[in-house]
């Protein structure tokens, strides 16, 4: 086997930052590039290489790939669900020609392998909204969405017609104590645990009894590295998988959270997050996933509360 060398770009976002320190455990510090437009987050200082790089400059992403002898790339630059709304050109220019420069250098380089993230922001008000399942109706309603399900399409094209073995999740909206979200419409969660902390109150931009799968971060960074391990035989979707681990709304993560913090209440001020996180599915069914690469989450509402409590009160 010939040392795997892996360049992850957007590696001081909200996955960037975990994924790259869960890699860099598995091939070696060294083996693991981090690059991203940003400053280098301050969890990655000090734990291996970084670049700073931007991923529409094709040439020089050329350039460090091949200077760097890169064998995979995982691609997590993009621009979020509520984020996107606010330029959709520019999202819908970052998400798709960042993507095609990497398709494109794997393509000429013969890099074994490709990770690109989708998300359940291509489902739109068409879809089913319970068990959406992998195959179904997709008509998504924001330039994310859109953007994401045309790159569904582009890594499988690029799979049939050129043999690049890229890989994908249609992530959930994802939990972590360790990064800050990125603009997602799903962010409500990870900010309610900071100010269940900070000031036992929190004022959701979401209404009640607004269901969205939902999963914790170590699970997904999990996901995301048996899915890239998992041999070739077993990758049957090329599009993106779909990936579940648990659905509440925001008053069941409150109730969680009160289990720790009885005093901890919750308002409503739903914004124009609302209209995105009412177009999705409110629970996914993942069992292709399963099946194909043997997919489980570990983390349900409440193990998941006091794993994020705990660590948030450690850090503050």
């Amino acid at each position: 086997m010939k040392q795997e060398k892996i360049l992850v770009i957007g590696a001081s976002g909200q996955i960037g930052v975990e994924l790259t320190l869960a890699l860099r455990k598995i091939y070696g510090a060294q083996n693991v590039i981090a690059s991203d437009l940003r400053e280098q987050n301050p969890l990655l200082e000090g734990t291996g290489p970084y670049v700073s790089m931007d991923v529409m400059n094709k040439e020089m992403l050329h350039v460090q790939v091949i200077r760097q002898n890169v064998t995979q790339i995982y691609l997590l630059a993009a621009i979020l669900s509520a984020t996107g709304e606010k330029n959709p050109n520019l999202a819908w220019h970052l998400n798709m020609q960042g993507l095609l420069n990497v398709l494109d250098i794997a393509r000429e380089e013969k890099l074994t392998k490709v990770y690109w993230p989708s998300s359940i922001a291509v489902f739109g008000p068409t879809s089913p909204k319970q068990n959406c399942p992998q195959q179904t109706i997709i008509e998504p309603t924001t330039v994310y969405g859109i953007s994401k399900y045309a790159g569904e399409f582009w890594c499988n094209y690029y799979f049939h017609k050129f043999g690049v073995d890229v890989r994908s999740l249609r992530y959930p909206g994802l939990i972590s104590y360790k990064s800050a979200p990125g603009g997602g419409t799903t962010d409500y969660a990870v900010e309610i645990y900071h100010e269940a902390l900070a000031e036992k109150s929190y004022t959701s931009f979401l209404e009640k009894g607004t269901y969205l799968p939902m999963m914790y971060m170590p699970d997904a960074i999990r996901a995301t590295i048996e899915l890239m391990e998992a041999p070739i035989e077993k990758i049957k979707v090329r599009t993106s998988y779909n990936l579940s681990a648990m659905s509440f709304s925001p008053e069941e993560i409150a109730a969680s959270i009160q289990k720790h913090i009885p005093e901890f209440t919750m308002s409503y001020e739903p914004d124009y997050r609302q209209s995105i996180a009412d177009s999705w599915p409110q629970s996914i069914d993942d069992s292709v996933a399963r099946a194909d690469w043997g997919w489980a989450p570990e983390y349900n509402l409440d193990k998941m509360t006091a794993d994020m409590l705990t660590n948030l009160k450690s850090q503050g």
